[in-house]
């Protein structure tokens, strides 16, 4: 499990360097890193294999994603 973490985590700090943005991201895009990160732990943590991890971080990536659109649309609803 630990050398699961520990790639999980490489993988995903590779992906964020090699797609970093030029401007200020927006909360949707803020909440879906954030919710894949927290899927992915959960679901290795849950089901304790790679298709837990994928599957976990798959939906903690729509998840986030929705609950940072809603707080954008918010945002500039005031």
């Amino acid at each position: 499990m630990k050398h699961s973490i520990f790639s999980t985590a490489c993988v995903l700090s590779a992906a964020l360097a090699l797609c970093g943005c030029a401007s200020n991201p927006s909360n949707a895009q803020i909440g879906t890193g954030v919710g894949a990160v927290a899927g992915g732990v959960v679901g290795d943590a849950v089901f304790g294999s790679t298709l837990g991890t994928i599957g976990g971080a798959a939906a903690g990536a729509l998840i986030g994603n929705e609950v940072g659109k809603n707080s954008d649309h918010n945002r500039r609803s005031r």
